[in-house]
């Protein structure tokens, strides 16, 4: 055997945030910062392989066990195992961990972007200046379920402007998802985006869309690899974030992706478009972003504006299930209570192919694929298994009109 065949994928390091595709509006970084971001690259993928599976030793050896000794029965939901887990030294040490890197990765971020906020602005503003694509509305209310929320440690999550024309979270994002993700989808982190072109061409090998809609696009990862397999088709990306919209149309006009209009627009109105006039309507992991009042109406509007025919695709993690044990759920609950997610629990026990139906969908035909992010690298980057909806694991839940 030889030396090479013997490396564990745990022991291949994620690659230096230097591997991330350097477009027109990157922010620049000194030594210094590339090395806390490797750092935190190095210290997610550490955690991941040598302590998280600890967590599932801690549940089945010791807070399983005195769970039952105490209430004569197992766990009846997630929500029990939450509470017996959260009181466990090696569980807590591990949340601790979690947390603390994601607040770091915020911090890093916010000093990478902050000290070159003009200058990130201005060059933004130098490739979108005159552009018809990128479509702004400044009298746009924020959702109250969005304005109440730091997302992800954010501060200011991600539609907060210090300057004007500022880019400087959506920068902050573009840098910090590379890290966090370990390279596992990508240099460009669009491997959800590539993920969903290999299965449509393998799915739907005659599916050419004419116009597509993709709600709460962010910077348009996902989208940016549909844009490239079909540049005949018309994209339409909405987000409600200005800095990220002028980010991201500045980021694809650089990179040489034209057919993608940036419109910044609620997805829970979207009377301006005509029913019938996208050919596939889409979100990549947002829903779980939605309050619970919000959710069936973006269902619903996309809907309306779908074609017949015409195709619907939310990226999402899996939904819990009768057949996922009550530690999984809960594992993948943990952002909900510890990284400012504040939806993300109560939409993945909703049941999607419900709400399909009610907005429209023959239930019966919805088909709910298994996706795994496409990367750039060596296997074995990102998080593991064991980090419960951390992985470049989803599922794509799809309906046609």
């Amino acid at each position: 055997m030889s030396k090479q065949s013997k490396i564990r994928t745990e022991d291949v390091a994620p690659p230096p945030v230097t591997e991330a595709i350097q477009h027109g509006v990157y922010p620049d970084m000194v030594h210094d910062e590339r090395a806390r971001f490797n750092f935190q690259a190095c210290l997610y993928k550490a955690i991941s392989s040598e302590v998280s599976p600890g967590n599932p030793l801690t549940y089945d050896k010791r807070v399983l066990p005195k769970f039952k000794k105490e209430h004569g029965r197992v766990p009846k939901s997630r929500h029990e195992v939450r509470r017996a887990m959260t009181n466990d030294p090696f569980h807590n040490f591990w949340g601790a961990l979690r947390r603390n890197t994601m607040e770091m990765r915020q911090v890093n971020g916010q000093l990478v972007t902050l000290r070159q906020l003009d200058r990130l602005a201005k060059r933004a503003d130098k490739i979108n200046t005159d552009s018809d694509r990128l479509i702004l509305d400044d009298t746009l209310e924020i959702p109250y379920y969005v304005a109440e929320v730091d997302h992800h440690c954010m501060p200011g999550s991600y539609y907060r402007e210090l300057v004007p024309g500022d880019v400087s979270q959506a920068a902050n994002y573009d840098a910090g998802f590379f890290v966090t993700t370990g390279g596992s989808i990508g240099g460009l982190c669009d491997g959800g985006g590539k993920a969903v072109v290999n299965w449509l061409k393998t799915t739907y090998p005659d599916f050419l869309p004419k116009r597509v809609l993709d709600i709460g696009t962010a910077l348009g990862n996902t989208l940016l690899p549909l844009a490239q397999a079909f540049p005949d088709t018309e994209f339409v990306a909405l987000d409600i974030s200005a800095p990220m919209l002028r980010y991201g149309h500045a980021r694809a006009m650089s990179l040489g992706i034209k057919n993608i209009t940036f419109v910044q627009k609620n997805g829970e109105d979207l009377s301006d478009f005509d029913p019938g006039e996208f050919d596939m309507v889409m979100t990549s992991i947002f829903l779980h972003e939605l309050s619970s009042k919000a959710l069936p109406k973006v269902l619903s509007e996309g809907y309306r504006v779908l074609a017949e025919s015409g195709l619907m695709l939310h990226l999402e993690q899996p939904q819990y299930s009768e057949a996922m044990p009550f530690y999984e759920q809960y594992m993948r609950d943990w952002d909900s209570y510890n990284n400012n997610e504040p939806f993300w629990s109560a939409m993945h026990e909703t049941d999607l192919i419900a709400l399909l139906s009610d907005v429209g969908f023959d239930a019966s035909e919805v088909r709910v694929a298994s996706l795994k992010g496409v990367s750039d690298y060596a296997e074995g980057q990102g998080p593991t298994s064991t980090e419960h909806g951390r992985a470049p694991d989803w599922h794509a839940y799809v309906a046609q009109k």
